[in-house]
């Protein structure tokens, strides 16, 4: 054999292993919501004139911090094949219920405990709901919004609570790096996904929250408890939930009982977006927290533009959409 034809052998499987390998990297569920991202910001770079500046990129992180927490724990739902409708209002709730106990005198301590507690009993609630007597996790949670709401103006008579004590303002606080300000909020937000990126993917417990989200009968039969795992998915998010709450008073000292009205499709909207399947068993935090800043490039962008709020709603409606109809074509593809 020539060594011409020996090297042609030698460099054809190489180039069907190059191939190979980047046929697996674009097939990586992060790499959509990655190139959405790019585009997003492309475009809005284009054609306006305040989008690509320091002080807008300093907004956006700002802005997507409440939203990322929300998303985070609706990301955890939506692994189980479930939907919470709720969860700007759970969250709208916890900054109610921190923000009048420190306005009647209360201790601010006690005031982010109380409020932590409210949100993640909330979720236990739609948790035991969904898992002990088998209720649809949208019907749960659609009842949970309506309750919460009502129950949030209910309890702050129809007024807002400004907000001065440092310990429930302290995500506000943060650092300049390289003329952006960034605040600590946002290293919290990375934090957290951080950590549930670690839970989600090194952990028996995650691995259990995938099986059950893919096929939970069979999960059944192989011995997890998915009753204990769905209710743990609701615990952990109703405690994101406040969390949020928490951030939120720090993003704008004022507890409002109107705030955050579009908090459950904006979150719903970045887990989609960032290639969560809504039938679960599939899907990435590191996708829902690129989802998360595509929302808040959106927002951000549509506002420069001079779009009204309005039309804003409608454009990640139907972002919405059609996420959830090309994830529908691809899992039709994949059982073929």
């Amino acid at each position: 054999m020539s060594a011409t034809s020996e090297s042609g052998a030698a460099a054809a499987p190489a180039a069907v292993v190059r191939r190979e390998r980047l046929g697996r990297a674009l097939r990586n569920p992060v790499i959509g919501p990655l190139g959405a991202l790019v585009i997003a910001i492309v475009v809005f770079t284009l054609t306006t004139d305040t989008f690509a500046t320091v002080g807008n990129a300093s907004l956006i992180l700002q802005q997507s911090i409440v939203i990322g927490t929300l998303a985070l724990g609706q990301t955890l739902i939506i692994l189980t094949a479930g939907i919470d409708l709720a969860n700007g209002a759970i969250a709208v709730l916890g900054t109610i219920v921190m923000a009048k106990h420190v306005v009647n005198g209360g201790d601010p301590l006690l005031a982010l405990v109380l409020g932590l507690a409210i949100t993640m009993l909330l979720g236990t609630v739609s948790g035991l709901l969904v898992t002990r007597l088998g209720l649809p996790p949208f019907i749960v949670t659609l009842g949970i919004l309506t309750v919460t709401y009502a129950l949030a103006r209910l309890y702050a008579e129809s007024r807002s609570y400004p907000v001065a004590d440092r310990l429930l303002r302290i995500w506000g606080e943060g650092t300049t790096v390289a003329g952006v300000r960034i605040t600590w909020g946002s290293f919290l937000l990375l934090a957290l996904f951080a950590l549930f990126w670690f839970m989600l993917g090194r952990t028996a417990w995650g691995r259990h929250v995938y099986a059950v989200g893919n096929a939970p009968e069979a999960a059944r039969l192989t011995g997890i408890n998915t009753r204990r795992t769905v209710l743990s998915v609701y615990v952990a998010a109703g405690a994101l939930y406040g969390i949020a709450a928490w951030q939120a008073l720090g993003r704008i000292p004022n507890a409002d009982p109107n705030a955050y009205q579009t908090g459950n499709l904006d979150s719903i909207t970045a887990v989609v977006i960032g290639g969560t399947s809504l039938f679960g068993g599939r899907g990435s935090v590191i996708g829902t927290l690129i989802g998360t800043l595509v929302v808040g490039v959106l927002r951000s962008g549509l506002t420069q533009a001079g779009i009204d709020n309005l039309y804003q709603d409608v454009a990640t409606g139907v972002l919405v959409i059609v996420a959830v109809s090309l994830d529908q074509i691809s899992r039709r593809r994949a059982a073929r």
